[in-house]
């Protein structure tokens, strides 16, 4: 009896030593609860003791954490963007045992999902459809700072979200091409006409330049016969007619010495 009250003590040691020590992992945080008590601070990596049967260490981790995730909202003209995206976070380790005493470990589900939806949907909600396709970075910038005003700072730090893809129905994505089409066809139609106007104004202008030249070479000519000849000249290709009437060269007046 007393060789097995002694191996019983010794088992029981043993458990109180095992029990008494804690391993948090790194990239974790340990939050220290004492008969339901949060200790007020978060313990760092590494392997420690603490009070047998009555203590628990819960590990939280801190390291950057990505979620991807599907949703739907409505756009200001009432069309259903349906939105993939990605949000990533980091956890304030400073913090983590206020967070845990607060909110628990499912905080995801009861603060930042929430929180999330509800921003996507303030943001998206001020959007027409067709303007969000073309603007959906400025859409994102606007989610970066709801989320960043709403979510609680003591907690979460280190917040930025991505579209991957934003989806409509078939008939709206196609209406949206449709529309797309006809404008750039009512732009080259406008390019065109812009572009026959110029060439008639330069017409115009060439054709009022070449008649005020005209005008000047004929009050030219008309004041100067020997213009007349030269320009006579100018324009002869060196060959005399085969027939003329007299004996003089026709329009050469080659002066008397």
């Amino acid at each position: 009896m007393k060789w097995i009250g002694i191996g019983l003590g010794a088992i029981f040691f043993i458990s109180i030593l095992i029990g008494g020590f804690y391993s948090i992992d790194p990239g974790h945080r340990g939050v220290l609860v004492t008969l339901g008590k949060v200790e007020q601070k978060s313990y760092v990596n590494g392997v420690g003791f603490k009070w047998p049967f009555i203590s628990t260490m819960v590990e939280m981790d801190v390291r950057t954490k990505k979620m991807t995730e599907k949703t739907s909202t409505y756009t200001s003209d009432v069309q259903t963007a349906e939105m993939e995206y990605t949000f990533t976070y980091d956890l304030n380790p400073e913090n983590v045992h206020i967070l845990y005493e607060t909110v628990g470990q499912d905080y995801e589900a009861k603060k930042i999902i929430p929180i999330l939806n509800d921003v996507l949907k303030d943001v998206i909600g001020k959007w027409q459809a067709q303007d969000l396709v073309s603007n959906r970075d400025k859409a994102r910038m606007d989610v970066v700072a709801g989320l960043q005003s709403r979510l609680d700072k003591r907690f979460f730090q280190g917040i930025s979200f991505q579209f991957i893809n934003v989806d409509y129905s078939d008939n709206f994505e196609k209406a949206i091409e449709n529309k797309v089409i006809a404008e750039q066809r009512a732009q080259e139609a406008v390019n065109n006409t812009k572009r026959i106007k110029e060439e008639a104004e330069q017409k115009v202008i060439t054709a009022k330049a070449e008649a005020e030249a005209m005008q000047i070479k004929s009050e030219a000519l008309a004041k100067n016969k020997g213009l007349t000849e030269y320009e006579a000249v100018l324009k002869w290709d060196g060959k005399l007619p085969q027939y003329m009437l007299g004996n003089s060269v026709p329009m050469i007046n080659l002066g008397s010495k």
